[in-house]
């Protein structure tokens, strides 16, 4: 359920002359996606930086035969006192059950199945769904202290999801260890900023508009946000997906039917306090549809929206909740 969303960073650069305040930008890759971060400091942080990210890359890449989550997966382990693992998949629980399942880590043999995964896509039919969603669901496996329980040895986890957005909480929350007040995480999308830009502004975040490219070459900006203490994740349908036999199947999975999400629901923007929790919702924005998730948003304290939407007539249209239009730069 992976979303390789990248909303356009608006950010404007002064030339670092007076330690201690200094801007700084590093970028690189990690976790098959790009990073982008900037903050304000004494000196250069870029080398712990990536170091701390390949840290968590040992932690929750899939890709990764040594990491926590793939030793998870193929039964090598049943307990870790690995907190970033234990964590990620506290919270995921978690948003598993406020979301109905709509979130659902568990979902990757499905995943996979359908080509979005980390194996080869498979020749898909109902019988195969079927067999595959035996050992899917979050109440089949659980947390119990340091001991990771499966309820099936089959059951694999995909932290896609909200990994991203606990990755750039990661940096954050480094960032506020070591003091720093100006910043912005950017992470495959995933962002999290505070304080002001080296211009003394709110950081402004770019919101694409959902036009279907999986290049990601041809983006329009659709609004832009300015954001300061807190974090906004987007996922949508229009970055990656493949289309068969005339029909458009996206990468995020309906873990109740096993199939790719069909509905009028082209993106979902979040906004809240940390990214992994934004991450998580903007996913499952997705599964719920349009008015679903605006629904289940109304409820949670602190969350904010942004949904872009296809209408019977195939118009392009917006819902936007109070507090997130209030972020948008007019």
């Amino acid at each position: 359920m992976r979303k390789l969303i990248f909303p356009i960073v608006v950010l404007l650069f002064a030339a670092c002359t007076v330690r201690p305040d200094c801007y700084y930008s590093n970028d690189g890759f990690i976790q098959g996606t790009t990073y982008h971060i900037v903050y304000k400091y004494k000196t250069d942080l870029g080398d712990e930086i990536a170091r701390q990210l390949h840290r968590f890359d040992t932690s929750l890449s899939a890709y990764m035969p040594e990491s926590t989550i793939s030793q998870v997966n193929n039964n090598l382990i049943t307990e870790t006192d690995d907190t970033l693992f234990l964590n990620c998949m506290r919270c995921a629980f978690q948003i598993s059950e406020l979301t109905g399942g709509a979130m659902d880590i568990t979902v990757s043999p499905l995943v996979n199945a359908w080509g979005f995964g980390f194996s080869k896509k498979e020749h898909v039919s109902q019988q195969l769904i079927d067999s595959l969603k035996e050992f899917c669901g979050y109440r089949k496996i659980r947390i119990d202290g340091n001991q990771i329980i499966k309820y099936d040895p089959r059951i694999q986890l995909n932290a896609n999801c909200l990994a991203q957005g606990q990755s750039v909480d990661f940096i954050a929350e480094m960032f506020e260890r070591l003091g720093v007040r100006d910043y912005m995480v950017e992470i495959g999308g995933e962002v999290r900023a505070n304080g002001l830009s080296a211009k003394g502004k709110v950081w402004r975040i770019g919101i694409d508009k959902p036009i279907d490219d999986s290049t990601a070459q041809n983006r329009e900006l659709q609004d832009i946000v300015e954001l300061s203490g807190l974090s906004l994740s987007t996922s949508g349908n229009y970055r990656k997906f493949y289309i068969e036999n005339g029909m458009k199947y996206s990468h995020t999975i309906d873990p109740a039917t096993g199939y790719p999400v069909q509905s009028g629901l082209l993106s979902a923007s979040i906004v809240g306090p940390d990214c992994i929790t934004t991450d998580a919702l903007a996913t499952a924005c997705m599964v719920l549809g349009t008015e679903r998730a605006a629904a289940m948003c109304d409820t949670l304290p602190g969350i904010e929206y942004y949904l872009i939407y296809s209408d019977f007539d195939g118009e392009m249209k917006t819902l936007v909740s109070k507090g997130f239009e209030a972020m948008i730069l007019k």
